[in-house]
């Protein structure tokens, strides 16, 4: 069993808890259901922002603790004032020390697209996502079928939520690409080993149809490699560990901009 399998096993139980904790009905009156949801496409290709998704996580199961003394309000405001097209905040308890705090307490502190990270597997997640803020939210190939990706990206769309989709390889991103989609994301990280190389978005990128904004996931850790990434028709990069590993995240992504 991969630690996937797990995570999906987990997230399962969790969103059952989930629902028994807190109704449907109860998310669509929280503060921000009702609010106009920021557009990815327009903040990403945004000459004045770097193209940068910016990540807030705490933990990682191949990396163990990255970073879990600084808060999200600290940081993510540090990456926002450093260009940042967007934010991206974990949500995951078990396996990377989120919280769905975490999410708003993003959304209150800034004014550009938030991106819920996640393992989504139920649409009752969907509805927590626009609930808690977010403005993205992203589902992950390797853990749904092209059916449930396709209703899940309608139910998003239906809310005004932006949708990335993820893939590591050609097989997921030729079954799994859907009308519904916004962008495409390509991890450079292999699942079953965690190993990262950018190579993966290299190979994949002249694949992804023209019509979805391509975004480079993992493994980016030079300036110069999302300068190639560019010319490879990129417009979007998420960064998270390079930044998060170091004691001010938010200065760390200053610096690294400055050699873009």
């Amino acid at each position: 069993m991969t630690i996937l399998d797990k995570i999906v096993i987990n997230k399962k139980k969790e969103v059952q808890r989930a629902k028994h904790r807190t109704s449907y009905t109860k998310l669509e009156e929280s503060e921000f259901f009702a609010r106009e949801c920021y557009s990815f496409k327009d903040f990403l290709l945004n000459p004045t922002k770097t193209g940068i998704i910016a990540e807030f996580k705490r933990k990682s199961p191949s990396k163990g603790i990255i970073n879990d003394k600084v808060s999200v309000k600290n940081v993510t405001n540090g990456y926002a004032a450093a260009g940042a097209s967007a934010l991206s905040v974990l949500t995951d308890r078990n396996f990377f020390m989120g919280k769905k705090a975490d999410l708003v307490a993003a959304r209150r502190a800034n004014t550009i697209p938030v991106l819920r990270k996640d393992f989504m597997i139920d649409e009752y997640q969907i509805i927590e996502a626009k609930a808690f803020g977010a403005d993205i939210i992203l589902l992950i190939a390797a853990i749904l079928t092209p059916a449930e990706i396709g209703k899940m990206a309608t139910l998003a769309k239906s809310l005004g939520l932006n949708v990335l989709l993820e893939v590591h390889n050609m097989e997921e991103l030729e079954r799994s690409i859907h009308p519904k989609l916004d962008a495409i994301g390509v991890n450079n990280r292999n699942l079953a080993d965690f190993s990262v190389s950018v190579e993966t978005s290299y190979q994949l990128a002249p694949h992804i149809p023209s019509e979805f904004l391509k975004i480079s996931e993992s493994a980016i850790s030079n300036p110069e490699t999302i300068k190639q990434l560019k010319l490879a028709g990129f417009n979007g990069f998420l960064i998270g560990e390079n930044f998060m590993k170091q004691g001010d995240p938010g200065k760390a992504m200053l610096e690294f901009v400055g050699e873009l």
